[in-house]
Order: C-alpha cells, then sequence, then structure tokens
C-alpha cells in the first residue's frame, strides 16, 4: 500500500455560524491535538490545531461576516492527526476544497463540495485518470419525473390528433385522405411512446 508523502489544501472554505462555532471548537479538541483559539478584532477567530509529536500547526483564521464566522485555507500538511481533523472539519461543516492527497509517484485530488467528495482524480505525471465522480441519478430522475413536458407535448399531440379526424371526416378527396392517415399513424405513434 502506498504511503502518503503529504497532504495539501488548496482554497479549502468552511462556513459556519456562531452556534456552530463551539461545536468546530469541541471537533478540533476531541483530535488529540494542542488547540489554541485566541479572539481578534471585530470578533475575528484564530484556530490553532498543533501535532505534539511533529510539532506541525495549522492556523484557522475566521473572518466574522453578518453573524457567520468563514475562514479560507491553502496549506500543506504532513502530520496524520493534523490532516484527519482538516477532514472531518471540511466534511463537518460543509466545506468546499480541493485536497491533493500526495504519494509517491502519483497524487490523488480530491474534490469536495458541501462536505462530500463529489470528484476524485489520480495525476501520474503526463495523465489524469477520474476515479470517481458523483453523478446525481436520483436527482435527474426525479426532476424528469416532475418535469411536465412530456404531458404537455401529449396535450399537443392529442389536440392536433382531433383537428386531424375532423378534417378527415370533411374531406372526400383520396389523396387527402391518404395524407391525413399518414399523419394520423405518425400522432398515434408519437403519442404510444410519449405514454410508455
Amino acid at each position: 500500500m502506498a504511503q502518503r508523502v503529504a497532504t495539501e489544501y488548496v482554497n479549502a472554505s468552511l462556513t459556519v455560524t456562531e452556534t456552530e462555532m463551539p461545536k468546530l471548537i469541541a471537533l478540533c479538541e476531541v483530535q488529540q491535538l494542542r488547540l489554541q483559539v485566541f479572539v481578534l478584532d471585530n470578533g475575528n477567530q484564530e484556530v490553532v490545531l498543533e501535532e505534539d509529536a511533529g510539532g506541525e500547526a495549522i492556523r484557522l483564521r475566521f473572518e466574522r461576516i453578518n453573524g457567520q464566522y468563514r475562514c479560507v485555507l491553502t496549506c500543506r500538511v504532513v502530520q496524520p492527526k493534523l490532516t484527519n481533523a482538516l477532514r472531518k472539519l471540511v466534511s463537518t461543516f460543509k466545506g468546499d476544497a480541493v485536497v491533493n492527497r500526495i504519494y509517491n509517484g502519483f497524487t490523488m485530488i480530491y474534490h469536495y463540495i458541501q462536505g462530500s467528495v463529489v470528484r476524485i482524480v489520480e495525476d501520474a505525471g503526463a495523465q489524469l485518470k477520474t476515479v470517481y465522480e458523483y453523478r446525481d441519478t436520483v436527482g435527474k430522475l426525479e426532476s424528469q419525473f416532475q418535469s411536465c413536458l412530456v404531458e404537455e407535448e401529449i396535450g399537443r399531440l392529442r389536440g392536433s390528433v382531433n383537428e386531424l379526424l375532423d378534417l378527415r371526416n370533411q374531406t372526400k378527396e383520396a389523396a387527402l385522405l391518404a395524407d391525413i392517415d399518414q399523419r394520423l399513424k405518425y400522432h398515434s405513434r408519437m403519442l404510444f411512446t410519449l405514454e410508455a
């Protein structure tokens, strides 16, 4: 199994409310890291997470904007506890991030949106290979089910069929009757397809 060399967080962003901020700090406390919280000007806060063994530290600066705290972070982390803590913060508080997990010879690039992994790409130097990509199949099916376009098309076709039948009842010419029959045949196939 490949050994991870480092993890890079590229433009990771978290937004938490004032009531979620104590939960964020509590989550940081249980990660077995040394934790310091500083309250800065304008109510901004800075959370420092430090690995005891390696001395590596991360500073999370939260700017207070309209009753919410926003943190934008770009960093490179080597220690597994810090990496795990950042991953939990991004997923728990529905953050967005591009995370490069660097191994010898290749990099796995994780794309997080709203705390969920939506894409994983393997970068082996000259080639990129998509390993995973989220597809909202259920959502697409639900939107198709909710769509009224098919029902509208069925209504339009039924109206055309009624007009063609009225026209057929009034027409005596054989050539015109054959044309109307062809159009009725086409419309009936379309109705059968759409109603199925």
